[in-house]
C-alpha cells in the first residue's frame, strides 16, 4: 500500500494518467489506492483489471485466487503471469458484457475493449515505459488479434489479421483508438440494419419456414440495378441475400414478380463464380455472378453493372459464396442443433463486418474474400485442417452441453453457446486444463489458432515458392531470349492497354478510344469510295481515248 501511495504522489508511473485522463480513471485510481493492488502487475493493467472486478462483481483479490485455483502451473509461471493474468481478467469481462443487449453502442464498452488491448502490450510491472491509454494511444496486430476475437462479433481468430490490416493501413501498422470506435460503430449499424431488415415483411411467407435472415439487398435503386440472364433474356429486378438462399424478384411496371429461389443450404452441387456479360450475348464486362446447380435446367447470371471496376461484383460473390461454404461445412462435418446456429452466426458476423469495414472510406479497395472466414478456408492450401478442427471444437462444446444439460446447468450453458461464447477448462479433452473462451485460449494457442498459423504460413511458402521459380526461369534463360523479352516488352504493354480498354476499366479511356477509333474507320472508309471513283473516272477517260482511234500505251 504504501508502494502504491509513493508511486501517486510521484507520479511517475500515473504523470501520463493524471494530466490526460484523470476524467475517466479517478474513481479507478482511488479504489484501487483503497484495495490490495497487484505489484507484479503495470499501472495501466491493474486499471484494467480493476474495470474488469466492478463488471464481474469481484475483487481484485477474488479473481487472483480464481485464477490460482483454475490456470496450470505454466500459466501461473512468473515469467507469462502478468499478460495470462490481464487474458483471463479481460476475457471473463468481455464473456459477461457482451450479454447486454447493444454493447456496440456503448462508448465505455468501446473504449474498455481498445484499452484492454493497450494493457496487454504492457502487462508488466517491468513493461516501462507505460503506455499512453488516452486517444493518442495505438495497438498493434499481436494486441489486437488477442483481445478483439473475444468479441466474436468484432473478429474471430481465421480473419483478424485481415481486418487489423484493413484497419492500420494508413497508420503505419498502428491502430488508433479513432478508427477502431468508428469500426465498432458502423458495426453496431449494420446489426441494427440486419434486424430490421429481418423483421421486416420482405418475403416473409417465403423466410417464415427457416427463420432466415436477410443479409443483404440489391437492385432497389434504378442508377444501380442487378439484371438477370437466363438464356437469352435479361430482366431488372431485386435481389436478396439471406442465410439460407438467394431470391430474385424480376421487376414490373409497379411491383415485383414473384421471387425465384436460389437455395443455398440444400447439397445441389452449386458452382458460383465470376462472369463476363455483354450484349447479345457477348462477354465483355467482368461485372457479373455465374450461379448452377442441379435444381435448374440452365445457369443463371446476375449482373451488377457498375460505371468503374467490379467491386460491386466481387462484394456479391464473397458474401454469396461465404453463405454457401457455411452450409458445405454444415453438410460435411454432419452440425446439428446450437452448434449450426452458432457456424451460421459466424458467416453473418463476417458480412456484417465487411458492411462495416465498406462504410468506412480507404484509400484501397477492400479485398472481401479476405475478410469472410470460410472464403478464407476455402482458398488458403490447408483451410481443410481449419475447418476440421473448428468442428472438433464445436463437437467437444456439444457433448460439454450435453453433461451441462444432465448436471442441471444447460441453461446457462445453452445461452453462452448461443452467443459464441463458452469461458471454463477445456474438459472435453485428458490432462487439458487451458481456460478457453470461445476459440480463444488465455495463454496459449488453441487448436484452431494453430491451424490457422499452419496454414497461413503454408500459403505465404507456396507464393515464395512461385515467386523463386519464377525468378529461376528468368534468371536462367539464354541471353538472347531475355533481350527479346525486353524488346517485345512494349508489345506487352500495348496487349495490356487493349485489354484494359476491352474490359472498361476506366469508361472515359475506353470510351474515346471506340469514338477515335471509329473516326478512323469511317474515314478510312470515305477514303477508299474517293479512290474508287477516281479510279472509275480515270479508267473511263482512258477507254473513251481509245476508242477515238488514239494509242494509250503512253498514257
Amino acid at each position: 500500500m504504501a508502494m502504491w501511495e509513493g508511486l501517486v504522489k510521484d507520479g511517475s508511473p500515473f504523470k501520463w494518467l493524471t494530466k490526460r485522463r484523470m476524467s475517466v480513471f479517478d474513481e479507478d485510481i482511488h479504489e484501487i489506492e483503497n484495495s490490495n493492488w497487484i505489484p507484479e502487475l503495470s499501472p495501466p493493467a491493474n486499471l484494467l483489471i480493476r474495470r474488469c472486478s466492478k463488471i464481474l462483481g469481484l475483487s481484485m483479490c477474488q479473481l487472483r485466487e480464481n485464477f490460482d485455483s483454475e490456470a496450470s502451473e505454466s500459466l501461473k509461471h512468473q515469467s507469462n503471469f502478468a499478460r495470462n493474468f490481464l487474458e483471463y481478467c479481460c476475457f471473463m469481462a468481455l464473456a459477461q458484457s457482451i450479454q447486454v443487449i447493444g454493447y456496440l453502442d456503448d462508448y465505455k464498452f468501446r473504449r474498455l475493449t481498445f484499452d484492454m488491448m493497450v494493457a496487454w502490450e504492457f502487462p508488466a510491472a517491468a513493461s516501462k515505459p507505460y503506455p499512453h491509454i488516452d486517444d493518442d494511444s495505438t495497438v498493434g496486430i499481436e494486441a489486437f488479434s488477442r483481445i478483439a476475437p473475444a468479441v466474436p462479433i468484432v473478429a474471430n481468430v481465421v480473419v483478424s489479421d485481415k481486418i487489423f490490416e484493413v484497419l492500420a493501413a494508413s497508420t503505419n501498422n498502428r491502430l488508433h483508438f479513432s478508427v477502431y470506435d468508428k469500426y465498432l460503430v458502423r458495426l453496431e449499424r449494420a446489426t441494427r440494419k440486419l434486424q430490421s431488415q429481418s423483421e421486416s415483411s420482405l418475403l416473409s411467407p417465403l423466410r417464415a419456414g427457416r427463420g432466415e435472415k436477410i443479409l443483404e439487398v440489391d437492385g432497389t435503386v434504378t442508377t444501380q440495378p442487378v439484371l438477370e440472364h437466363v438464356g437469352v433474356s435479361t430482366w431488372p429486378g431485386r435481389l436478396t441475400l439471406t442465410d439460407h438462399a438467394l431470391y430474385f424478384e424480376a421487376l414490373r411496371v409497379v411491383s415485383y414478380d414473384k421471387a425465384k429461389i436460389y437455395d443455398l443450404a440444400e447439397d445441389l452441387q452449386q458452382v458460383v463464380r465470376p462472369e463476363l456479360t455483354g450484349p447479345w450475348g457477348t462477354r465483355l464486362f467482368d461485372k457479373a455472378v455465374f450461379y448452377k446447380s442441379t435444381s435448374l435446367l440452365e445457369p443463371v447470371v446476375m449482373e451488377f453493372p457498375e460505371l468503374k471496376g467490379h467491386t460491386r461484383r466481387d462484394y456479391w460473390l464473397a458474401i454469396i459464396r461465404e453463405v454457401l461454404y457455411a452450409h458445405r461445412f454444415l453438410f460435411k462435418f454432419r452440425i446439428s442443433g446450437p452448434e449450426r446456429d452458432e457456424v451460421l452466426l459466424k458467416a453473418i458476423f463476417g458480412i456484417l463486418r465487411v458492411q462495416a469495414l465498406k462504410e468506412m472510406s480507404f484509400t484501397v479497395p477492400l479485398c472481401c474474400e479476405a475478410l469472410l472466414m470460410f472464403n478464407v478456408c476455402d482458398q488458403l492450401p490447408l483451410g481443410d485442417l481449419i475447418l476440421e478442427k473448428l468442428a472438433n471444437m464445436l463437437t467437444m462444446r456439444e457433448l460439454d452441453q450435453r453433461k451441462a444439460v444432465q448436471s442441471g446447468n444447460g441453461t446457462a450453458s445453452a445461452l453462452a453457446s448461443n452467443l459464441g461464447f463458452v469461458f471454463g477448462t477445456n474438459s472435453g479433452m485428458a490432462h487439458d486444463t487451458r481456460l478457453l473462451v470461445g476459440e480463444i485460449s488465455v495463454g496459449e494457442m488453441t487448436h484452431l489458432e494453430k491451424a490457422v498459423k499452419e496454414a497461413r504460413s503454408s500459403y505465404e511458402n507456396v507464393v515464395l515458392a512461385q515467386a523463386t521459380v519464377d525468378g529461376v526461369k528468368v534468371d536462367g534463360i539464354d541471353t538472347n531470349l531475355a533481350v527479346m523479352k525486353e524488346l517485345l516488352y512494349p508489345m506487352s504493354q500495348f496487349w495490356d492497354w487493349l485489354v484494359s480498354l476491352l474490359y472498361w476499366q476506366d469508361p472515359f479511356k475506353s470510351l474515346a478510344f471506340c469514338l477515335v477509333f471509329t473516326y478512323i474507320i469511317c474515314s478510312w472508309m470515305h477514303l477508299c469510295d474517293a479512290l474508287v471513283l477516281i479510279r472509275h473516272d480515270v479508267y473511263g477517260d482512258m477507254e473513251l481515248v481509245k476508242d477515238l482511234g488514239y494509242n494509250t500505251s503512253r498514257i
